[in-house]
């Protein structure tokens, strides 16, 4: 499995504030899009998101996102490994992506740009 790249998961309470912040610390755009009510930016290796405080407490629990060349590969090797996948792979608007708890309780989402 070949990991590409890991995005921070920053929740914060105002996106419009912290947004610029991050643009300008990262040296880039934000890419904003929402997902599930939760209004996300992501900016670098960041990926801010805001949003309803029920939403955001599921999201806390994810350390971070893990970038891989194919989800399918990581579920293997994760299951392989004694990771508990939780939920997915399942298609999203920009690729694929699963959540896995490994052995040690850490959760990480993993995704990859494969339709």
């Amino acid at each position: 499995m070949d990991i590409l790249g890991t995005t921070l998961r920053v929740c914060v309470d105002d996106l419009e504030r912290a947004v610029p912040f991050y643009e300008r610390l990262a040296g880039g755009q934000a890419l904003r899009f929402e997902r599930g009510g939760v209004q996300v930016a992501a900016v670098g290796c960041f990926l801010l998101m805001s949003g309803p405080e029920a939403e955001l407490e599921v999201l806390r629990k994810v350390a971070a996102t893990i970038a891989v060349k194919d989800v399918e590969e990581a579920r293997q090797v994760l299951t392989e490994l004694g990771a508990h996948v939780i939920a997915g792979p399942v298609a999203t608007p920009v690729g694929r992506n699963l959540i896995a708890m490994h052995p040690d309780g850490a959760i990480y989402e993993y995704v990859d740009r494969q339709g």
